[in-house]
């Protein structure tokens, strides 16, 4: 694809590592040592982000110190490195000070000690674990939520100060400690990012669609999105202005990215797209994407019923472009789901796609539910290249068009659901599965086949009774530990089934 459109922000992610100041003049090279390991820090969260780098925190006073520093900063979340141990009483102020998220670092440098030759100097650079009990005491009876990430540090190569062999980067529980990491700067990066992020509705929700129904305010308060509201006329004033290039240019990709099909052999209302609704869905595909960057949008939510006919004609070219801004990097979900377009954007902000669906069927031969929609497509996710019927009727809704038909790839996938509960808050609904390779039909839907770790009667009285919005995004991979830590950060309440 082209270069996204919408991408995402960068967390700034804050460090420090913390001792006890009383250590220094009593071992030679110990300060010096554990410096060394918080650049390592430093140098590896850059990867992640911006990196706000304190350095050590070792008394009262430097915390407070801290603390003003990373609220200059503005940091999204803040790792606190036990470099040995110390006095809770160094760090809880950062934490008064500065709210943003802490995340404790208990990574231990050594496997183990070489105890015959390990004097205390050493030991201290080894009792990471020591002061992580009582900071989760003074945390707790101030309030502050703590989340720890517990491993070895997974250093490539062995310091000089060392008795013990620390080049340990592939041992498992370095590997697990740095998965942890990566996925709390994730998380903060959805924070960022949508806490900047600018989403569309355009046209109206799918009438008597309850669940998809939302207080724009609550979305606003509880995740930070700004929300603006499009009318299809604004879609149509930006086709209207479009040169022949820039709907020329989304021909091409149409014919890049897309199958184009002959008749369905099984549903007569699936048949080989005409040339007049190929060009139509690039043009109204190429005004999709004006209007989007006109407007500077993150996201957009979509459906449009009603009786003025040029309207009708615009939806009827909505799926092929939606399909191809998603892979751009906009959010776009169908019939005004506004809920399922936030799980979208944080799946795509994280990396892990995010593709639109709903139940389509269950298979009870082979332990599957089959999800996907008559909407648009993640087409980066794709098993083969989507295949664009022409439909002589879109069901359930008015008009005719060009529709996607395609499954992605087998492999590990997890749902991530975005409902609204009864007091009037958002949850998250996660859960993991694999996708299988196997037959769907052939009707311009998207479907794939997931099995889930229960059967699929057992498996769905446990979603259902989450009272889900019907929708969902499927994404790559197995990320429900990284979704419950987005939601931990957004303060959202998250369901894993």
């Amino acid at each position: 694809m082209k270069a996204k459109i919408s991408t995402a922000k960068v967390a700034r992610i804050g460090l420090y590592s913390a001792g006890l100041h009383t250590y220094w003049d009593q071992f030679p090279g110990l300060k010096e040592c554990l410096l060394g390991y918080n650049q390592f820090l430093a140098e590896q969260l850059a990867s992640y982000g911006e990196v706000i780098n304190f350095g050590l925190v070792d008394s009262e006073d430097s915390g407070r110190d801290a603390g003003e520093f990373f609220n200059r900063q503005n940091v999204d979340i803040i790792f606190s490195h036990a470099a040995t141990y110390y006095t809770s009483s160094c760090v809880l102020p950062i934490h008064q000070i500065c709210k943003a998220p802490v995340v404790i670092l208990n990574l231990q440098p050594a496997p183990a000690m070489n105890y015959e030759i390990t004097g205390t100097d050493r030991w201290l650079a080894q009792c990471v674990g020591c002061p992580i009990p009582e900071l989760a005491n003074a945390f707790n009876r101030s309030g502050i939520p703590i989340r720890i990430v517990n491993g070895l540090l997974g250093l490539p190569e062995t310091p000089e100060f060392a008795k013990a062999e620390e080049m340990i980067e592939d041992r498992p529980e370095a590997v697990h400690a740095w998965k942890e990491i990566e996925e709390w700067c994730f998380a903060a990066s959805v924070k960022r990012t949508l806490a900047h992020a600018r989403f569309g509705v355009l046209g109206n929700y799918y009438s008597g669609m309850l669940d998809m129904y939302s207080d724009f305010t609550m979305l606003q308060a509880e995740t930070g999105i700004d929300i603006q509201i499009i009318e299809m006329s604004d879609l149509d004033a930006a086709l209207r202005h479009l040169t022949s290039e820039e709907k020329e240019n989304h021909r091409q990709e149409i014919n890049r990215f897309f199958q184009i099909s002959d008749a369905s052999p099984s549903d007569p209302i699936a048949m080989k797209p005409s040339e007049e609704q190929l060009e139509w869905a690039a043009t109204v595909a190429a005004a999709q994407e004006k209007l989007v960057c006109e407007r500077e949008l993150d996201s957009l939510s979509y459906y449009y019923h009603g009786h003025d006919d040029r309207q009708e004609e615009l939806q009827s070219g909505f799926i092929v472009g939606f399909s191809l801004l998603i892979a751009k990097g906009i959010a776009c979900a169908g019939e005004g789901d506004i809920k399922t377009a936030l799980a979208m954007k944080i799946a795509d902000i994280c990396n892990k796609g995010g593709s639109f669906c709903e139940i389509i069927a269950s298979d009870f031969d082979r332990n599957t539910i089959i999800l996907g929609h008559d909407g648009p497509f993640h087409i980066d996710l794709s098993k083969e290249k989507p295949i664009l019927r022409g439909m002589g009727v879109y069901h359930g809704k008015r008009g005719s068009g060009v529709s996607v038909e395609a499954k992605i790839f087998p492999g590990p996938v997890t749902t991530l659901g975005v409902t609204q509960t009864h007091d009037g808050r958002l949850k998250f609904i996660v859960s993991e599965g694999e996708a299988v390779n196997a037959p769907i039909l052939l009707n311009g839907n998207t479907s794939t086949h997931i099995r889930f770790n229960e059967k699929p009667v057992e498996y769905m009285n446990k979603w259902f009774a989450e009272a889900p919005t019907h929708h969902l995004a499927l994404t790559i991979g197995h990320n429900s530990d990284l979704f419950k830590k987005t939601a931990d950060l957004l303060d959202i309440p998250c369901v894993i089934i």
